[in-house]
């Protein structure tokens, strides 16, 4: 128990922080409480977050009064079927005072970008972001230039389904921390959303948080204590998604084209350490693993022909691996 107590860090100020940014984002946004939860999860655990969901959901409206809550930089970059890499990323210019080249930085310096509506721009153009989300950095005219700190990517799609979409590449993809799939309000809520709407501008955003409380509350979550035996069991629901037979689920090995990565295995263990801060824990419990999995796994399972067919999506498959890997 003492070895325990020792490593536990202070974690009295994650509760206050998150109702600190949830009330200001609540001035604006109605309901939506777990897609707010999981953006201040990737926003204290340094990951990029992905949100799918039809349009008109308040996706946008959400991310943009969440970078307005920070005292941080932040750009928006409406992804469009003519946009160039270099509108991302930025480009080399010819300066005739100097006669020289020199790099023009594109929106992506910032420490929050919207990439709104993602998978709306063909596949070259979202894999213009993929340095700047892995190695924080950015190529231009072979220069390296290093983006700011911190940096985060909180990107928007429309379901694959609609017209005028492409699918993000697998490495993109696997670069996003959280993928959340944002559905419709309930009635209730939807008749207080067009009340706001309708009664005139929206509410005024001051920042809350900056970018020292945020560097702060990253280096206690990752010294939040987590037992070996729920190391195990992410690693076993990880491995569950590449060899389900070894769990019992012979008949979802058909089902699964390619399994998690070990990419997986670090952001189930890094977010289940953010849930537990932001409810005040210095310890991690399989609650919170099983909280936050679906968001973690379900972008991370790359389904086969044969479950499109069966209509088995992967978040059924995560449901049935959850059921499967026994709880420590």
């Amino acid at each position: 128990m003492a070895e325990t107590t020792a490593r536990v860090p202070d974690v009295s100020s994650g509760q206050a922080l998150a109702e600190r940014i949830t009330s200001e984002l609540r001035k604006r946004i109605v309901g939506q409480a777990e897609m707010i939860e999981r953006l201040l999860i990737g926003l204290l655990a340094g990951g990029h977050v992905l949100l799918e969901g039809v349009p008109g959901l308040a996706k946008t409206l959400t991310v943009r009064t969440l970078a307005e809550a920070i005292d941080a930089s932040f750009e928006r970059i409406q992804f469009t079927p003519d946009l160039l890499p270099a509108d991302v990323v930025g480009t080399m210019i010819y300066d005739q005072r100097t006669g020289e080249f020199r790099p023009r930085r594109g929106p992506v310096f910032a420490n929050v970008l919207l990439a709104d509506e993602i998978n709306r721009a063909p596949p070259k153009v979202q894999s213009a972001l993929l340095e700047a989300m892995q190695e924080h950095q950015v190529t231009i005219g072979g220069e390296t230039h290093p983006l700011p700190e911190p940096f985060l990517v909180l990107a928007t799609q429309n379901p694959i389904e609609q017209e005028g979409t492409y699918p993000l590449p697998e490495a993109q993809v696997d670069r996003f921390m959280l993928k959340l799939r944002v559905t419709y309000p309930p009635k209730s809520a939807e008749k207080e959303i067009m009340r706001r709407m309708v009664a005139g501008p929206l509410a005024d955003i001051s920042p809350v948080v900056g970018p020292q409380e945020i560097f702060e509350a990253r280096s206690a979550i990752t010294g939040i204590y987590m037992d070996e035996k729920i190391e195990d069991y992410i690693v076993d629901l990880v491995h569950a998604t590449r060899e389900p037979a070894l769990y019992g689920l012979r008949d979802l090995g058909p089902l699964i084209e390619y399994g998690a990565s070990p990419r997986a295995s670090i952001y189930l263990a890094l977010c289940a350490r953010a849930h537990a801060y932001l409810r005040g824990r210095g310890y991690v419990l399989p609650e919170d693993v099983k909280s936050i999995g679906f968001d973690v796994l379900r972008h991370r399972i790359i389904t086969s022909f044969e479950a499109e067919a069966e209509e088995v999506t992967s978040d059924d498959i995560v449901e049935r691996i959850f059921a499967a890997v026994d709880v420590p």
